[in-house]
């Protein structure tokens, strides 16, 4: 077996790297210092700690440059003045100690304080994301896959949330340092302050370039780290089907290329930043030794004091660290604009099925589903999926539905609690058209059992309540002795207080199912609808779940989805699916005697579990009928 064969499915491992549109930094850094501003107080006092440590930080040069000339006057004056010198150094050198400390502290607490904000506004965000994601319509998440959101929501958040301390704090001490450094240098000698400041225009260009750089690659690194989320959560999801088929080495070639994308996106940018800092330094100590040359020549010339050089010597040293910042601020701003921008985009996007304006509670008085001439198609343009579907069913009644994989039987499930909006007819609740009811009255009345059965890594009672957590013990008992689960339960290391792993993994297909249906029982609501959700389980169980099921359900409506038909030939009405219409309909007897597609697949099922292989040339038009509906979809 090839390592690289094509049929191999999962994740690629390649992205193509893209440019980014440099119009959206302004907008999305707003949004993000918007948010800061929610917290007024700690922003100001961060924002004047950090203006107050700039301001402690530029008494260094003049306390530098006055003890100097100090010192060397008094040494110039003789002998006798020697201890007058060591004083006015030792007072110097107490008040750089405390205006240094001054500084430290100050820096501390603006930096503490933008943390304490980018904290908060992180963890606004990720709320609001999370409720996002479960306002969002089925539609949404069948476009996007899971790892991408999940690294939007954890790495991206930390990429937004750096931005307040690193980027939006630092911008402001770097500009205030930088136009008073400028500024008392400008009034010492104009020329040597040009000389000294020389250096920040190129590395301004130099940084920003950077910057943008950065924007491109972070962006593409983000989503190279959906890539490699994705396929890891792939693997472990799927870990035993890879160990079934051997496919370790396929799948750690898979890994291996995703991440070496990703090294490789890395050490760009790496080369990006450094070189970019190699050229800031470069040019820094350009300047400085231009300085040093002409401030010398002026020191000789009397033009010039040693103590003011000293000073403007100091200040592009004060200089020097938050010029760097610029690297550091511009990355900031990059990863926050391109993480920023991912995260908002998922938070603006608007629900496509959401409560109409003016929704009101769904009001119940006999429960009553009707499908009324209902099309749907999953786009816009796209192909029907159903087409003309009408129906009824009231309490204390059963619907069976069946046909071929693609006929459209999981859409109509999925069409009741409004998952998906119809495209043309109705669907109603004792005439309450579900568009025009709120969405949380209606998925309330509407137990949907799912054909996949996902349980959580909690305990059972945990699973089997999930739907209403402040169900009776009794009741919760009574779900599982219906499900046909409560025995098995019971035999259980810790009964219903046993953890069953991440998706159920310590139990059967069948006894996932089996505590799903219990699940969907436990809340009691007035539609029931169970889609195929009996699959996995052996036909003895079968009979019992579905003849407790039809004592619980007696005062309800009910809707079975099933390719079993013994797991529907009970019902009140029969309706037949193919390519999305119907195409028969009525209770099993009579549709025996039609003769048509429903008595062939119950003449197919029966010679099947006889062990007779069927003959109906029917059967071959029906699976190329399905194929090709499998192909539409897709």
């Amino acid at each position: 077996m090839s390592d690289s064969h094509p049929s191999r499915g999962g994740a690629a491992a390649s992205v193509e790297l893209q440019t980014v549109d440099l119009s959206a930094m302004p907008r999305v850094l707003r949004r993000i210092t918007a948010m800061a501003a929610e917290h007024p107080w700690r922003m100001t006092l961060a924002i004047l700690a950090a203006l107050a440590s700039t301001v402690a930080s530029l008494t260094l040069p003049h306390l530098f440059g006055g003890a100097v000339d100090r010192a060397h006057e008094m040494l110039l004056a003789g002998p006798a003045q020697a201890d007058a010198a060591r004083q006015a150094l030792l007072w110097t050198a107490g008040l750089v100690i405390v205006a240094s400390t001054v500084r430290g502290l100050l820096q501390m607490y603006s930096g503490y304080l933008g943390e304490w904000i980018g904290q908060s506004v992180a963890y606004k965000l990720r709320l609001r994301f999370f409720q996002q994601l479960q306002r969002l319509s089925f539609g949404f998440h069948d476009r996007i896959h899971s790892g991408d959101l999940i690294t939007r929501g954890m790495l991206d958040m930390e990429g937004l949330r750096g931005f307040i301390e690193q980027g939006l704090l630092r911008a402001v001490s770097l500009v205030l340092l930088v136009v008073l450094s400028a500024y008392m240098m400008w009034r010492t000698d104009p020329i040597l302050a040009l000389l000294a400041m020389s250096f920040v225009p190129f590395a301004g260009w130099r940084l920003a370039r950077m910057g943008y750089l950065l924007r491109v690659t972070w962006l593409q690194f983000q989503r190279l780290m959906s890539v490699l989320t994705l396929t890891m959560e792939e693997n472990l999801q799927g870990i035993r089907v890879v160990r079934a088929f051997a496919a370790k080495p396929f799948e750690m070639m898979k890994f291996d290329q995703a991440a070496l994308d990703a090294l490789a996106l890395a050490r760009r940018r790496l080369t990006v930043r450094f070189s970019a800092i190699a050229s800031l330094n470069i040019s820094f100590y350009a300047s400085m030794g231009l300085l040093l040359w002409f401030g010398g020549r002026k020191v000789m010339g009397g033009e010039l004091t040693v103590g003011q050089l000293t000073a403007f010597l100091t200040y592009m040293t004060l200089l020097q660290a938050p010029v760097r910042m610029i690297a550091m601020i511009f990355m900031a701003a990059a990863r926050a604009t391109s993480s920023g921008g991912r995260v908002f985009e998922v938070l603006d996007i608007e629900p496509e099925i959401q409560d109409a304006p003016g929704a009101k509670p769904l009001e119940v008085a006999r429960g009553v589903l009707r499908f009324e001439h209902v099309d749907f198609r999953y786009d816009a343009g796209g192909p029907l999926i159903l087409s003309d579907i009408s129906f009824e069913v009231g309490p204390g009644k059963t619907l069976g539905i069946v046909g071929p994989p693609g006929s459209g039987k999981s859409t109509i499930a999925n069409l009741v609690p409004r998952f998906y909006d119809v495209s043309a007819g109705r669907v109603t609740v004792d005439g309450q058209d579900v568009r025009e009811v709120t969405l949380a009255s209606l998925r309330d009345h509407v137990g949907l059992v799912q054909q996949e059965a996902f349980l959580f890594d909690a305990s059972v009672i945990n699973n089997v309540a999930y739907a209403d957590p402040w169900a009776e013990e009794e009741r919760i008992k009574s779900a599982a002795s219906t499900a046909q689960i409560h025995d098995y339960i019971t035999t259980m290391p810790a009964g219903y207080e046993t953890r069953i792993g991440e998706r159920g993994v310590s139990l059967s297909g069948g006894q996932r199912q089996r505590m799903s249906i219990a699940r969907g029982v436990v809340p009691g609501p007035g539609i029931m609808i169970f889609d195929d959700s009996t699959a996995a389980i052996d036909a003895v169980t079968e009979k019992r779940v579905r003849e407790a099921l039809s004592s619980a359900t007696r005062q309800k409506a009910t809707i079975i989805i099933a390719h079993r038909l013994s797991s529907l030939m009970h019902a009140d009405e029969i309706i037949v699916l193919d390519d999305g219409r119907i195409i028969e309909r009525g209770t099993h007897a009579e549709l025996l005697a039609l003769g048509g597609e429903y008595a062939a697949l119950y003449e197919l099922q029966s010679k099947s579990d006889a062990g007779a292989l069927p003959e109906d040339p029917r059967i071959e038009q029906r699976r190329k009928a399905a194929e090709k509906a499998e192909a539409v979809k897709a």
